[in-house]
């Protein structure tokens, strides 16, 4: 024990040790750092009991033989590095971005950026078509379209094709439908924040291709995901916003609204907004 740790021992003050990283040491080993003792604490410690009873304890305790002693700490490995990852993230969203629908149809299929690769029966990418100047987005696969391998299937897509319908529109000649998650969680769960960053590429990429005159956004995880917001869905109902530079209208899930009756009627002034929105944008074109 040196004098220092003798001097604080006597006092009954425990002497902390910090590891100090050593910038640059690689991940995969601790690295041994030189640390030196700090004397600094000894003068609060005099100044703790008083000079009298500090020279007492100074007298009791050995004369020093050797220089203070350099300290070997282990230091902690470095935690993962958020700009690597950064990067690995920036690449893989570049190389998305660059896809063709092939490619991209691919990639999809293909992907394990997540834990819903181990549940899933099979990805959605989207049904419709490619050149559409409507596009409707939902937010994960369920049962049913997890089993299809297609958005909207079922009761509620039922529901959709005939609110569609009511705009002269149909799932396979002018209107793309797809979902912020291509892959359906289990027990159709709220999708997780790491579960939408992987996947949001994908979709950003769909709505770069098919470029669309307006997006209708069903839903209110979809719409807080796709528009970053908080906001509940009904405030964000009635108001046309931004992705991408593309309109977007908010409206209720078809699924909700077999549950609540009484918002079929707001549900089909959404579409009508859209629809408004959609004719702006083609006499403008």
């Amino acid at each position: 024990m040196n004098r220092r740790a003798q001097f604080l021992e006597v006092l009954g003050i425990p002497a902390e040790w910090v590891p100090r990283r050593l910038a640059g040491a690689p991940v995969e080993a601790a690295t041994l750092v030189e640390v030196e003792v700090d004397i600094e604490v000894a003068t609060v410690a005099v100044a703790a009991v008083g000079a009298e009873a500090a020279a007492e304890i100074e007298a009791s305790l050995p004369t020093p033989t050797a220089p203070p002693r350099v300290v070997m700490v282990e230091a902690l490995s470095p935690a993962p590095q958020p700009a690597v990852q950064d990067e690995a993230a920036l690449a893989r969203d570049a190389a998305i971005a660059a896809m063709d629908w092939a490619a991209l149809e691919a990639a999809v299929a293909e992907c394990t950026a997540c834990g819903l690769s181990d549940t899933r029966t099979n990805t959605v990418l989207g049904v419709g078509d490619r050149r559409a100047e409507w596009m409707l987005v939902g937010e994960a696969p369920g049962e049913n379209e997890d089993l299809q391998g297609e958005p909207f299937v079922g009761q509620a897509g039922k529901l959709l094709d005939n609110m569609l319908g009511a705009l002269g529109l149909a799932r396979d000649r002018n209107v793309f439908i797809a979902n912020v998650l291509k892959c359906r969680p289990p027990g159709n769960r709220n999708p997780e924040p790491e579960e939408v960053a992987h996947c949001e590429p994908f979709l950003r990429r769909q709505i770069a291709l098919i470029r669309p005159k307006v997006i209708v956004v069903l839903g209110r995880f979809a719409a807080q995901s796709l528009l970053r917001s908080t906001t509940p869905i009904g405030k964000l109902r009635g108001t046309v916003h931004q992705y991408e530079g593309i309109p977007v209208v908010v409206t209720y899930h078809p699924a909700y609204l077999l549950r609540t009756l009484t918002d079929k009627a707001r549900a089909w002034e959404d579409l009508c907004l859209a629809r408004e929105v959609h004719d702006r944008a083609g006499a403008e074109a």
